[in-house]
């Protein structure tokens, strides 16, 4: 009965057309059904993600995906985020952020309205600070936008977080660089 393993192992590693391809170990597990897919597999895939642009209908679905929220909170909060971007880098690099994610227009029309009202609160000592300073001004507006979607606050860095990740890669570093300077007064 042990020898069925190793006739099995053997016959594997002599007759496999893959063996050669993948490397004996990965034809093993692979056949058995233990492993992942055959490495240049993987790395084909890898490489195609690495390589497509960044698009606002990619950054929504990764949003949706990753943080559980429903379409039209990722697609205000994502709006909010980058109208906080527009608001606080010059203009020309912000059209340099818009431009290297298609679709943002989409994005900033979706940003939820907030009215100082309904601002009570911290959102009000917010509201009275944001008189002296345009950085509070913009934090303040972002934490309402949130807040009129059924978001927390607190959600507002886990959308940056997932932005700058599904931006982070070879063609989406200069948007991930723009949007990270963005929040750079208000984190740093």
């Amino acid at each position: 009965m042990k020898k069925l393993p190793i006739l099995l192992l053997a016959s594997t590693l002599v007759f496999s057309s893959q063996s050669h391809a993948e490397g004996w170990w990965d034809s093993i597990k692979s056949m058995l059904g233990m492993g992942e897919a055959a490495p240049t597999q993987v790395a084909d895939v890898t490489q195609t993600a690495t390589d497509a642009l960044p698009s606002a209908a990619g950054l929504l679905s990764s949003i949706t995906d990753n943080l559980g929220v429903t379409p039209e909170q990722a697609s205000g909060g994502l709006g909010a985020i980058f109208n906080f971007a527009k608001q606080n880098v010059s203009a020309d690099k912000f059209s340099q952020l818009s431009n290297a994610i298609p679709g943002m227009d989409g994005l900033l029309s979706a940003v939820p309205a907030v009215s100082q009202a309904s601002q009570g609160g911290m959102g009000g000592l917010l509201g009275k600070a944001a008189e002296y300073s345009d950085t509070l001004k913009s934090v303040n507006q972002l934490k309402g936008q949130f807040d009129s979607l059924g978001l927390d606050s607190g959600m507002i860095m886990q959308y940056v977080d997932q932005a700058k990740q599904y931006l982070d890669t070879p063609a989406g570093q200069d948007a991930k660089s723009m949007l990270t300077d963005s929040f750079s007064k208000w984190m740093g």
